[in-house]
C-alpha cells in the first residue's frame, strides 16, 4: 500500500488527513485502515512523509523548506545531514536533540551565501548497537562508549554487569528511554577484554550492525550440508571438468567463488566466468537463507574476515578449490576483437580447477615475463586472456568507463592482531584482468534477464549532482588550474576528460580522489538507471555469491527464470515486491560493512602511529577544515595539523581551500606539500595528530 500513498499524493501540496487519504485511496474496510495508519507511520519514519501538528501528512518532496536525511555530527559537536546533492550544515545549537546517526527531520534555512539547517525532530533513533568498555568510576564499575559522539545519558543495569570486569568491551541493550535522551539499558553480550587479539575489530564489527554469530537454527543445518559433491548433483550440468580453468586470487584467500577459462576462436575469444553455485546450498526458507540476508555480505576488516555464510560453505563445499568437483553457474561469452560479446550462454556446470593462482604470480608472468613454478603449462593461457582484457578495457574507456586510480591502504599486523606497517594495495595485471572479466559477465547476465522484462536486481550507479561538480570545478580553479571540460552535460565521457585535464598535476591523486567523493554511491535497485560510472547501460552483481546477497539472488532468479523456466505471475508478482527488500537491505548492509572497514583502518593506522611518535615524514595536505588540515603520508596514513598548533594566527578560508596568516600571508592549501612530526595517536579514537616539523635537515630544532 505504500507505493499507492506515495503516488495518490504525489501531486498533493496541501497536508491532508488521515481520512483524505483513506478516500483518495478509495478504502472501504477497518482493516484496510489500520493498515494505512501503520504505513503512513513507516513512511513518516523512512522521511518520506511529513505529519504536521494536526496529524495530517504531506510528501517531504512536495514541502518547499523541509528535508530528511541521516545525521552526522563531527568532532566539534556541528553537523550535516546527508542528502542527495550539497550537505546541509547544522549548528549544534540548531539539533534539537538529535544525536549522531539519527533520522532526522531538517527545516532548510537559506542565506544570501549559505544553506544551513535546523532539526525540528528526530524520526528514527538507531540504539541497537552501542558498543564500549567498561570502567571503574569512584569504585565501581562504569561504562563508555566508543562512538564520543553518542551524546545521551546511559543507566546500566546492574545486575547485567555481574560478569563484567574493567578493560571488557561489551555490547548494550536499550531497554527503555527513562527521559529525553537518557536511557536504561543492560549489557547483552561480553565481547572479550579490550586487549585481547581480535576484540577491537570485532567490537567495531558489532557497532555497525554486523552479526559475529551465526543462529542456532544455522549451525544445526551445518550438520547436513556435505563435504563433497554427489553423482546425483551433477544431473542436469554441464560437465566442464576436462577444460582449463583456474581461479586467480589474494595469496591468503580461502572463499574463492570464481573461476575462468578462454579459448581463441578465429579471431574472436570465448571467455568463461565460472561460478560458485552457492544458491545450490543457500536455499530460500532455510536457517542459512535468512543469516545471509541479514548480513547482506561478508566484511574484511583488516585480516578477519566476517562472512556472509558460514566458514564450513565459504571456504569449503562453495569454494571451487585446485582438484575439487564444485558445482558451478557457467557464462561463456564469445567476444569480438572490438570488445564486443557477439554470443552468449548462461548454464548450470560443474568444474575442477587446474591451478590454484595468486595474483602475485600471475603479475609475474603478465608484467615480468617470469613464469614462477607450477605455472609453465598456463603461460600461454595467461597470455591470450591479457589481450582479451586489453580489449575489453579498451572498449570500456571509450564508451566513458571511469578509472579514478585510488590507492587503498593495506594493514600488516603480528601474530598478536598488532598493526606492524600499513602499506599501499597493489593492484597489477592480474587484478585488472579479473576485473575486466567479471564486469563482463555481470553486464551480459543483467542485459539476458533485462531483455525478458522480469523483475530483477541491478547494481545501479546514477548521474552526479551538477552543484557538487561545480564545487569541484571550483576547487580546481582555486588550485590555480583551468579546465577545459564543458560540465554543463555530465556524462561519463566529462569525467573521464577532467581527469586526463588532471592527470599530470601533482595533486592528481588527491583531486580524482575528491571528484569521486563528489558523485553519488553505487547501490542496488529493481529499477534499472544504468550504472553511470562503469558507463554500462544494464549491469548487475553475478560474481560474488559467497561474500555478496545480491549475487546470490541473481544466481537464484537465474534458476528460476532461465533454468526451471517458472515465469508464471504468482511468481513474477513475488519477485517484484520482495526484490525491493532485497535492493534497500543490501545496500543498507553494504554501508555498514564500508563504514566498519574505514573505521577498522583508522584504529589501525593509530595503533601503527602509536610506535613512531616523535618521527618525522613528508606529506601532501589532502583536505582543509576550519579547525586545521589533514596531512596524508605516502602510505595513506592521515593525520591532523590541528590550527592551534600552527605558529600565528590563521583564518579558514573555504573558497580558496586554503588556511591563511593574514599578517605574514603564509597559507597551507590543499596540495601543498608538507614537513610533520608525528605528536600523538590514539587507537581509541582512531585519530592521529602531526604538527608542521620546524627542525632541521639533522633533526635538531629551530
Amino acid at each position: 500500500m505504500k507505493e499507492k500513498i506515495l503516488e495518490v499524493l504525489k501531486d498533493e501540496y496541501k497536508a491532508q488527513d488521515i481520512m483524505a487519504i483513506n478516500d483518495l485511496l478509495g478504502l472501504t474496510t477497518t482493516s484496510e485502515l489500520q493498515e494505512l495508519q501503520k504505513d503512513i507511520r513507516d513512511l513518516v519514519e523512512a522521511g518520506l512523509m511529513h505529519e504536521t501538528r494536526k496529524s495530517e501528512y504531506l510528501l517531504i518532496k512536495n514541502c518547499k523548506t523541509l528535508m530528511t536525511g541521516e545525521l552526522s555530527v563531527n568532532k566539534t559537536g556541528n553537523a550535516f545531514l546527508l542528502v542527495e546533492g550539497p550537505d546541509i550544515f547544522i549548528a549544534k545549537e540548531n539539533l534539537n536533540g538529535a544525536i549522531n546517526g539519527d533520522m532526522v527531520e531538517v527545516d532548510i534555512i537559506r542565506h544570501q551565501n549559505s544553506v544551513e539547517g535546523k532539526v525540528l525532530k528526530v524520526l528514527k533513533r538507531n540504539l541497537n548497537n552501542i558498543v564500549g568498555e567498561i570502567i571503574s568510576a569512584n569504585g565501581k564499575l562504569g561504562f563508555k562508549s566508543d562512538d564520543e559522539k553518542l551524546n545521551i545519558k546511559l543507566k546500566i543495569d546492574y545486575d547485567s554487569m555481574r560478569k563484567c570486569v574493567e578493560g571488557h568491551k561489551v555490547l548494550l541493550k536499550i531497554i527503555r528511554e527513562i527521559e529525553p535522551n537518557f536511557y536504561l539499558a543492560k549489557v547483552d553480550k561480553i565481547i572479550g577484554h579490550k586487549n585481547d587479539p581480535g576484540v577491537d575489530i570485532i567490537s567495531i564489527a558489532l557497532r555497525h550492525n554486523i552479526p559475529i554469530d551465526f543462529s542456532e537454527d544455522t549451525i544445526k543445518e551445518l550438520e547436513f550440508i556435505p563435504d563433497t559433491v554427489s553423482e546425483a548433483e551433477l544431473t542436469g550440468r554441464k560437465d566442464l571438468t576436462s577444460e582449463v580453468i583456474f581461479t586467480i586470487d589474494g595469496d591468503d584467500t580461502k572463499d574463492i567463488d570464481d573461476a575462468i577459462s578462454i579459448k581463441k576462436e578465429g579471431e574472436n575469444y570465448r571467455l568463461g566466468v565460472h561460478i560458485a553455485d552457492v544458491s545450490h546450498y543457500v536455499k530460500v526458507g532455510t536457517a542459512l537463507y535468512e543469516d545471509a540476508f541479514t548480513r547482506g555480505t561478508s566484511s574484511y576488516l583488516a585480516d578477519t574476515v566476517i562472512p556472509m555464510i558460514p566458514h564450513q560453505l565459504s571456504n569449503g563445499i562453495c569454494s571451487l578449490n585446485e582438484g575439487e568437483v564444485r558445482l558451478t553457474l557457467s557464462c561463456e561469452m564469445v567476444i569480438n576483437p572490438k570488445g564486443k560479446v557477439i554470443d552468449y550462454d548462461i548454464f548450470p556446470s560443474f568444474i575442477k580447477s587446474k591451478k590454484k593462482m595468486t595474483y602475485k604470480n600471475v603479475n609475474k608472468i603478465l608484467e615480468d615475463n617470469i613464469i614462477p613454478e607450477g605455472y609453465e603449462d598456463f603461460a600461454a593461457t595467461l597470455k591470450l586472456m591479457e589481450e582479451l582484457a586489453t580489449i575489453l578495457r579498451k572498449e570500456k574507456v571509450s564508451r566513458g568507463y571511469i578509472d579514478f586510480e585510488i590507492d587503498e591502504a593495506k594493514v600488516i599486523q603480528d601474530a598478536t592482531g598488532k598493526a606492524i606497517d600499513i602499506v599501499k594495495r597493489e593492484r597489477g595485471l592480474g587484478e585488472k584482468l579479473i576485473e575486466d572479466f567479471m564486469i563482463a559477465a555481470n553486464e551480459t547476465v543483467a542485459t539476458h534477464i533485462s531483455n525478458m522484462d522480469l523483475p530483477f536486481i541491478y547494481r545501479v550507479h546514477d548521474i552526479p549532482n551538477s552543484e557538487k561538480i561545480e564545487d569541484f570545478v571550483n576547487l580546481v580553479k582555486q588550485m590555480g588550474y583551468t579546465l577545459n571540460t564543458n560540465t554543463t552535460k555530465l556524462t561519463p565521457i566529462t569525467m573521464q576528460n577532467i581527469l586526463k585535464e588532471l592527470k599530470d598535476k601533482n595533486e592528481y591523486m588527491i583531486l580524482s580522489s575528491t571528484l569521486l567523493r563528489s558523485m553519488k554511491k553505487a547501490k542496488y535497485s529493481t529499477n534499472n538507471i544504468a550504472h553511470f560510472g562503469l558507463a554500462s547501460p544494464c549491469y548487475t552483481h553475478f560474481t560474488s555469491p559467497i561474500r555478496r546477497f545480491p549475487d546470490l539472488t541473481v544466481h537464484r532468479l537465474l534458476r528460476t527464470y532461465c533454468f526451471e523456466h517458472k515465469l508464471d505471475m504468482e511468481t513474477i508478482n513475488f519477485n517484484s515486491k520482495y526484490l525491493i527488500d532485497v535492493a534497500e537491505n543490501s545496500s543498507a548492509t553494504e554501508v555498514n560493512s564500508v563504514e566498519a572497514e574505514r573505521d577498522v583502518m583508522d584504529m589501525k593506522m593509530a595503533e601503527y602511529m602509536s610506535d613512531h611518535i616523535g618521527e618525522v615524514y613528508e606529506g601532501i595536505i589532502d583536505s582543509v577544515v576550519n579547525f586545521g588540515f589533514f596531512v596524508e603520508l605516502p602510505n595513506l596514513i592521515e593525520g591532523l595539523v590541528h590550527i592551534s598548533t600552527l605558529d600565528g594566527f590563521y583564518t579558514y578560508v573555504p573558497e580558496m581551500l586554503s588556511l591563511v596568516n593574514t599578517e605574514n600571508k603564509q597559507n597551507y592549501r590543499v596540495g601543498d606539500k608538507v614537513t610533520v612530526v608525528a605528536t600523538a595517536a590514539s587507537k581509541e579514537n582512531g585519530t592521529i595528530d602531526f604538527e608542521i616539523y620546524t627542525g632541521d635537515a639533522d633533526g635538531n630544532q629551530e
